[in-house]
């Protein structure tokens, strides 16, 4: 980047490393799949630490684990709608969703029942299961956002379950390797960083300890370097690199639930947090374990993101930091749209598009340079949505009201397109054309003054 933004982004990453008194703090920004920009203050061992230098990640592990839960999904084997019990019966909660599990909508407990996971060692899935009696069901699943560390826990014996191996093996196969995150392993390894908690009210530290959690590893096990989030953040802005559909990563970045309300600045989707800030709406996650903070973040609409490691219990601003980088890489150096060119795109997909009415307002059919379609109201306001093909004449919609609706084209014996029927409504090329099947007829007399 421009010596200008790089200075900008160093400068907020050193203020945030000396006032949060961080023994280290390692950033980068990620754009268009590539790290653009990385920095480093502090020291790790007496050297200044690199984009190669692990630090814990905490709960962005559970976006990994998220992932292998959506290909899961999108090969068939299980449907996110699926009560738990069918898939991993034996427990207290089997009626809980797999989509409540991977938003934290399910009403299970934040913690495991004993002392504190994060800083014990764990035991096996059945002293879990064990242990999570009717008792640990806090709300109705469903309800409201309540974040629960247990139903990661959860979420990785099901994946364990039904790939018949362990869930850090499948992450490995899956996910880590596709995306060349070698760096990325459940217990430190050569040049990790040491975890610390820095005293209140003096400049000296103490040493956190490290452990395997166990059955609750899929929570927040893993430890990782900034080479290999940044594969990872660059996959949640939609470089997916085949490891997921860029469907399923949409729909992992949708809003489940919200955490603040009605205006919401915090949510959470499949295995994704959401933050709405300045005018930007960023997916990723955050995470934390005893001597350690994290965070990765990535705007899907200019693919610019950051992400951030500390080995630090507390002090730092981590979201903070990450999405400030975000916000002086994108005003320092805005992203360029691509050049316009013409598309690839069926020439027989012409004759749908111009104008439509639904009833009497009218409506524009367009045509997207990836071969999908886009109907909207002509005036610019209601509803609108675009639609892939289904094959036969039939679409499928995409997002606002009409998602997951049909969108099916009608012709005549001739095979000219006639109307549109859109999930009931009918569309037709003149408003209440007399000649489609519009619901309710039309009046013989027809338009009149």
């Amino acid at each position: 980047m421009l010596p200008t933004t790089e200075f900008a982004l160093l400068r907020r990453l050193a203020t945030e490393q000396v006032t949060g008194r961080a023994p280290s703090l390692v950033a980068a920004v990620v754009r268009d799949g590539e790290i653009v920009w990385s920095g480093a203050r502090g020291e790790v061992d007496g050297g200044i630490p690199d984009n190669a230098t692990q630090y814990r990640i905490g709960s962005i592990t559970k976006s990994l684990v998220a992932a292998v839960v959506l290909r899961l999904r999108d090969e068939g084997a299980l449907d996110l709608a699926d009560p738990l019990g069918k898939h991993l019966p034996g427990t207290s909660f089997g009626d809980v969703t797999i989509a409540q599990l991977l938003s934290h909508s399910s009403g299970l407990t934040a913690e495991s029942p004993g002392s504190w996971w994060e800083r014990t060692p764990g035991g096996e899935w059945s002293d879990l299961n064990a242990s999570l009696t009717a008792r640990e069901a806090k709300h109705r699943p469903g309800r409201r956002f309540h974040y629960s560390n247990v139903g990661y826990g959860v979420l990785g014996e099901l994946v364990a379950t039904l790939r018949g191996t362990s869930w850090l093996d499948a992450l490995r196969d899956e996910v880590l390797t596709p995306l060349g995150m070698t760096g990325t392993t459940e217990r430190p390894a050569e040049g990790h960083a040491r975890g610390f908690a820095v005293h209140p009210f003096a400049d000296v530290i103490l040493p956190e300890p490290e452990h395997d959690a166990g059955a609750m590893a899929p929570a927040g096990q893993l430890w990782s370097c900034i080479t290999d989030l940044a594969s990872w953040t660059a996959l949640v802005g939609g470089d997916t690199r085949g490891v997921l559909d860029q469907e399923t990563v949409a729909e992992m970045r949708e809003v489940a639930v919200v955490e603040d309300g009605d205006n919401w600045t915090m949510g959470y989707g499949l295995g994704l947090q959401l933050v709405r800030t300045g005018g930007k709406r960023l997916a990723g996650h955050t995470g934390s374990m005893p001597g350690f903070l994290a965070c990765t973040l990535i705007d899907p609409a200019t693919r610019t993101g950051a992400l951030a490691f500390a080995n630090t219990t507390s002090g730092i601003g981590i979201l903070s930091l990450t999405v400030d980088l975000i916000g002086i890489a994108d005003d320092y150096e805005p992203a360029l749209p691509s050049a316009w060119r013409p598309a690839d795109i069926d020439p027989a997909l012409l004759e749908l598009t111009g104008l439509w009415h639904w009833g009497p307002t009218p409506f524009h059919l367009k045509v997207l340079a990836n071969g999908w379609l886009e109907l909207a109201p002509a005036n610019g306001g209601g509803r609108s949505s675009r639609f892939r093909p289904l094959g036969e004449g039939n679409w499928l919609g995409l997002d606002g009201y009409y998602a997951g609706e049909t969108l099916t084209v009608e012709r005549d014996t001739e095979g000219t397109p006639t109307h549109l029927d859109l999930a009931t409504f009918i569309f037709s090329r003149t408003p209440y054309d007399p000649g489609t099947p519009i619901p309710g007829g039309v009046d013989e007399r027809g338009w009149r003054s």
